[in-house]
Formats: C-alpha cells, sequence, structure tokens
C-alpha cells in the first residue's frame, strides 16, 4: 500500500511538472509570434547646434558669432595678475516692446 501511495505521488508530481514546461513552451512560442518593432529605413538627417557661447575659449570664434558677446579678462593695475578669465557669453536678449494700443487696460 505504501508502495502504491509513493507511486501515485510520483506521477502526479511529474504530471503537473510536464504541464508546466508545455505551458512554458506555449509562452516561448507565442511571444516567438510577434512581429517585431520597425525600425526607421532612413534616418532623418540630425542638424548639429552650434556649440554654446560659454563653451568658447577663443575670441575670434566667440566674436564671429552674433548671439555671443567676449567679456575680456580683468587684470588687477597694483599686481598686474589677472583676477578673472577673459570668457564668452550670450548676448542678453533685448525685451519685447509693448504696443500701447493692445495694452489691457484691465490689468492696469
Amino acid at each position: 500500500m505504501e508502495q502504491n501511495a509513493l507511486s501515485n505521488i510520483l506521477i502526479r508530481t511529474l504530471g503537473v511538472s510536464a504541464a508546466a514546461v508545455a505551458l512554458g513552451l506555449f509562452v516561448v512560442g507565442a511571444s516567438a509570434q510577434t512581429p517585431p518593432a520597425k525600425k526607421d529605413p532612413a534616418p532623418k538627417a540630425v542638424t548639429k547646434k552650434p556649440p554654446a557661447c560659454n563653451s568658447l575659449k577663443d575670441e575670434a570664434a566667440c566674436k564671429a558669432r552674433t548671439d555671443c558677446n567676449w567679456v575680456s579678462a580683468v587684470i588687477n593695475e597694483k599686481t598686474k595678475k589677472q583676477t578673472r578669465a577673459a570668457y564668452c557669453r550670450t548676448k542678453p536678449v533685448p525685451p519685447k516692446k509693448v504696443d500701447p494700443k493692445k495694452v489691457d487696460p484691465k490689468k492696469g
């Protein structure tokens, strides 16, 4: 009787294991059938932005651009040592002028 119960447990365990393996194979097979994501046939040409003004270290390159401003180095008159290095920065954008005709009287 004991051997009969042991063989029943073994058969059930093998059956459950086989079912789990079969289910796993179905899942793998189903995921293999999904179409792969489409790739862009021709990548669009990406226009490179010019380097930021604060990354320019050359005065000529900075002055060649219209949106940059060169700030000269500051030198201490007494010690003749440089206290601040020269650098390039972005020109400030002037504020937009407001038309007096378009001013909202409610806003004041």
